[in-house]
């Protein structure tokens, strides 16, 4: 079920998801605990990652991922290499790790016996403004490992091994603090590699995160939209704002044009020629 239309969680009573949840209750006594209730949304690509600490919801995550890694194989001749492309969906099956603080949260996710990891790293900010105090959140950093002699994605790798990159002075999904992020738009973020010509690109869509100051267990705060989602919406309203102006513009006009005529042959013809008036009366 999609915590973003919902916004928290709903088992039905007998499902795997609810023993899950009761699990995940009962051992709350535990310094920190994690889900991955991504079985819960109908979207096959879609993750729902949960971390809970002290048995209270400290982060929680809702999006899709896929990783676009570049590498090398073989050429025809066996001497030249060409470069391919792997697609990694980031798997709903993960293992996930996390870490709550006030200041700092991760999210790690590690996927195919550990061939693939993807950390997320975010921070909280705040600064004095004329208005007052202000504060923020936002993603500061990713990183990324991957194995290129894992075969799934990667194809007779030249030079197959283990790899990581991670992202360099990120400032991404900035929220203000105590709402939630949410974006349906595709977004892209590079992972720069020592060859320029290896990025790893991490797309994400259909976000819903919160890493800070959740308020109520699975539940998300107040939604804060991207300016993507915003524009795209304002697309699609605007056309039908103006319509219904120009609407309304032709009703009135139709009105007054009515009230006009009806008032002209209410009206007495006064002639123009002063030798007519011997004809009135």
């Amino acid at each position: 079920m999609d915590l973003r239309k919902q916004g928290r969680l709903r088992l039905n009573p007998g499902s795997p998801g609810l023993l899950l949840f009761c699990y995940a209750l009962a051992g709350s006594l535990a310094e920190q605990e994690v889900e991955n209730l991504s079985g819960l949304s109908p979207d096959p690509e879609k993750g729902i990652f949960v971390v809970r600490e002290n048995g209270t919801t400290c982060l929680m995550a809702e999006f899709a991922a896929k990783l676009i890694v570049p590498y090398d194989v073989s050429a025809s001749n066996y001497v030249d290499t060409i470069k391919e492309h792997a697609y990694i969906a980031v798997s709903r099956g993960a293992e996930e790790r996390g870490k709550c603080g006030s200041n700092e949260s991760e999210l790690h996710l590690t996927w195919m016996d550990k061939a693939y990891t993807l950390r997320l790293y975010f921070v909280k900010e705040s600064r004095n403004t004329s208005r007052g105090a202000e504060a923020w959140w936002k993603m500061s950093k990713v990183q990324f490992s991957y194995d290129t002699s894992e075969g799934t994605y990667f194809k007779a790798a030249v030079n197959p091994g283990r790899h990581t990159v991670t992202t360099r002075h990120l400032s991404a999904l900035v929220t203000p603090a105590g709402k939630s992020y949410e974006c349906q738009a595709q977004q892209t973020i590079t992972l720069p590699s020592s060859d320029h010509q290896k990025s790893v690109e991490l797309l994400l869509s259909e976000v819903r995160l919160q890493p800070f100051d959740i308020t109520s267990d699975f539940v998300f705060s107040e939604e804060h939209k991207c300016p993507v989602d915003e524009r795209e919406q304002l697309e699609e309203t605007l056309p039908l704002v103006l319509g219904l102006i120009l609407g309304l513009i032709i009703v009135i006009t139709l009105a007054v044009y009515h009230i006009h005529l009806k008032l002209t042959a209410n009206q007495v013809q006064i002639p123009r020629d002063r030798s007519e008036y011997k004809h009135m009366g």
